[in-house]
């Protein structure tokens, strides 16, 4: 199956690259920064939203001044990663509001979560009632991050 980015032109990439820069410019402000005239640039913004290439509109939040300064990148292995066990796992993590992200890994563990915290108390609380208490934990190692280095959203299209 061919890759959707393969079948985009260098107009709909100007797009991708000017709403993943600003994604609440206005159709006349996109369309005058990529030289297209608004209406086929509204077509052309539809179209992509309509093959699932953007996927929704989001406002960046200050992690701090929500106060939840704790990052944490959590390795989990499960006792018996079988299909069922990992569809099961995937779905309560899916419920966690902590939880930012989780990837399925090769390696020694099977998912890594990157989990935001207020505190350290409040992280042990999280482990201790929400994640230790799930079916099939073999093992949970936390790695807490000192700071950002590098943050970056915007695809490199």
């Amino acid at each position: 199956m061919a890759h959707p980015l393969n079948d985009l032109d260098n107009i709909d990439k100007k797009i991708l690259d000017e709403l993943q820069i600003e994604g609440r410019l206005t159709n006349q402000e996109l369309s005058d920064r990529i030289s297209l005239s608004p209406s086929p640039c509204l077509r052309r913004v539809r179209a992509l939203e309509k093959k699932g290439i953007i996927t929704g509109y989001h406002a960046h939040v200050d992690q701090d001044m929500c106060g939840l300064a704790i990052n944490v990148f959590v390795s989990v292995k499960l006792e018996k990663p079988t299909e069922e066990n990992m569809r099961k796992f995937e779905s309560l993590i899916n419920h966690m509001d902590e939880v930012l992200e989780c990837y399925l890994m090769t390696g020694t563990h099977d998912y890594l979560l990157h989990v935001v915290s207020e505190s350290l108390k409040t992280y042990e609380r999280f482990i201790r009632r929400e994640l230790t208490p799930l079916p099939n934990i073999a093992a949970i190692e936390s790695s807490f991050a000192f700071g950002q280095v590098k943050k970056r959203s915007r695809l490199p299209l």
